[in-house]
């Protein structure tokens, strides 16, 4: 949007000194200030009075900028926008936590007892691998055609689900809706970015977030409460309807001359298609793949190798070969950018210990039915969402660095870690124990919405749309990489303190052993199993060792993260702007002070 080339009151407009402004916030016409201000033939300009226009048109440029969105759109259809993607986020966030209510009577069903673990795991390989594409397709085609296939995408993937009589077939089905899952988280930033003000995006944030928790809360209870009324396949195939219905509400809303602001406006289709990295898409995905693969159930050297191959295959292709990179050579050369990405799969993988062992807790220390168990994930999402929003009401109303926010917020959280830990008992009183895990989720929301808002900082604003992506990508591997991580420690703790407690009763024996396993692998067995007072004893304190381990382990993970996030630094494209144009003003000044001699 142009400036224009008077004000109301008649006084001349004035000119940029700043090269960082865009073309399209100030006007290209030559007026009478433009030789005063740049030409090398002109007097010069004291250096107080150019710090003081400076300063008076950074402030008067402040205003507009920050209350002026890339794209307007009605009221009406901004409604509808956003009524539409909460829908498509709220099904594709309830995907994640209702299939594990549904997972028993699933994998009975279809005979795979064994491989129930890929109903979670397919779903959110596919939604990982495919969010850094649908981040670069956003910059060649127009976003409402994105959205509306990723919808019809995550339709056709539920349907494809609830049809299936075999584990290849629902895998399948599994796979097609976390591709249209992941598209449409991408895509909710990318039209927040383009339809929200600078200073109301860190609140639209926090409502995508909300939206999000949301759905992985109530996920797990319509699942869980319908299944045994409606039976399996009815819970994906009901999604199929609302699913289109957002889709086509999005596409009809967004105006058909709606194109993101740092992609392409011009060319022909068959021009846009070739404009892809089809070989870097390839390896890409490979990578994404190849690395959760390897972390899904027991860790996996060889795909876990064949990923770091991939990786540095797709890294060589960007750098030598691709015109167009999937993800920009700026990117990738981003000390700030791939620290934030780095530190995000520490802190959520991290965050996923909670998510996973806060209701193994409730269930195996407390004594909770599994049904009220998932309960104790209400509190800790209420506070997710909570932190995310009042954030972005109160805080993130501006551009720029959030750095010490970040590294503040990172460290709450691992405060609330490590007071966890030592909460993981039967005697704390249930009303505290609840009260930690919400503020968890507190700093969670918050310091998500502070990385976003800083990483935007950190970036030139063309690579926006493909940086925040990868960051949900790393946010994608964090599930993964938790379960398989914190997983692993969790097993081996409970196992050697159930054999020490167990051994402090009596000899181990074979029936010890069998016991041993169950427990490891059931924690409802603690208050269902028939065990005897001595023996549940040594299983809740078995739980609580185990717990209190990871938790702490988890502690220490969020330390190294936050000093990761940390190393990102406070300076974005636009402080080294500023640095250069302060350079030039101070060469101005000394050639002023030569001329003046």
């Amino acid at each position: 949007m142009a400036l224009p080339t008077k004000s109301s009151g008649g006084s001349a407009p004035k000119s940029p000194l700043r090269k960082h402004v865009s073309s399209r916030d100030v006007d290209d016409s030559t007026t009478e200030d433009t030789p005063l201000l740049r030409s090398e033939s002109s007097s010069p300009v004291p250096s107080n009075a150019a710090s003081s226009v400076t300063s008076e048109l950074s402030q008067d440029d402040a205003g507009p900028d920050l209350d002026t969105p890339n794209q307007r759109v009605s009221k009406g259809r901004g409604l509808a926008i956003i009524l539409s993607m909460y829908l498509l986020i709220f099904l594709q966030a309830s995907n994640m936590s209702g299939i594990t209510m549904a997972q028993s009577t699933i994998a009975a069903d279809l005979d795979a007892y064994e491989n129930a673990m890929w109903f979670t795991t397919a779903f959110l390989v596919a939604m990982s691998s495919t969010t850094p594409l649908v981040g670069k397709l956003a910059t060649i085609f127009p976003p409402r055609l994105l959205v509306l296939t990723a919808s019809v995408c995550f339709a056709v993937g539920c349907l494809v689900t609830s049809q299936a009589h075999s584990f290849s077939v629902f895998i399948l089905g599994r796979i097609i809706t976390g591709m249209g899952g992941g598209g449409a988280t991408v895509l909710a930033i990318v039209l927040i970015l383009e339809l929200t003000t600078k200073r109301k995006r860190g609140l639209f944030i926090g409502l995508l977030n909300a939206g999000f928790t949301t759905g992985v809360s109530l996920g797990a209870v319509f699942f869980g409460g319908l299944i045994s009324v409606t039976g399996w396949r009815a819970l994906f195939w009901i999604q199929v309807p609302p699913s289109l219905l957002a889709g086509l509400g999005i596409y009809f809303s967004i105006p058909s001359s709606f194109s993101s602001s740092h992609g392409s406006k011009e060319g022909t289709l068959s021009s846009k298609l070739k404009r892809i990295d089809y070989p870097g898409a390839f390896f890409l995905s490979a990578t994404v793949v190849l690395f959760l693969f390897g972390l899904s159930g027991t860790i996996q050297i060889i795909p876990l190798l064949v990923s770091l191959a991939t990786l540095i295959i797709f890294v060589l292709i960007e750098y030598y070969v691709a015109t167009d990179p999937i993800i920009p050579i700026a990117v990738m050369q981003n000390r700030g950018a791939l620290l934030s990405c780095l530190a995000q799969l520490g802190f959520m993988a991290a965050r996923w210990t909670v998510l996973f062992y806060a209701p193994i807790t409730a269930l195996a220390v407390r004594g909770f039915t599994p049904a009220t168990s998932g309960s104790i994930l209400i509190p800790t999402n209420l506070g997710f969402g909570s932190g995310g929003l009042l954030v972005g009401w109160l805080h993130v109303r501006r551009t720029g660095s959030f750095w010490s926010s970040c590294v503040v917020s990172f460290a709450l959280f691992a405060a609330s870690l490590f007071v966890l830990s030592l909460a993981s008992t039967p005697d704390i009183p249930i009303a505290l124990y609840v009260a930690i895990v919400f503020v968890n989720g507190l700093f969670t929301g918050a310091a998500l919405n502070y990385t976003l808002a800083h990483l935007l900082h950190l970036t030139p604003p063309d690579t926006h749309y493909v940086a925040t992506s990868l960051l949900g990508t790393f946010r994608g591997f964090a599930g993964s990489f938790g379960s398989a991580i914190g997983g692993g420690i969790f097993a081996r703790t409970l196992r050697e303190s159930l054999e020490k407690g167990f051994g402090a009763i009596d000899e181990p024996d074979a029936g010890r052993a069998e016991l041993i396993r169950k427990l490891i692998g059931s924690p409802a067995l603690v208050y269902s199993g028939g065990l005897d007072a001595a023996e549940r004893q040594v299983a809740v304190q078995g739980y609580v060792d185990a717990l209190k381990v990871l938790f702490q382990a988890a502690v220490v993970l969020s330390v190294v993260v936050s000093v990761v996030q940390a190393a990102t630094g406070w300076r974005g494209p636009d402080d080294k702007v500023k640095d250069r144009e302060e350079e030039i003003g101070g060469a101005g000044a000394l050639d002023g002070e030569e001329v003046g001699r």
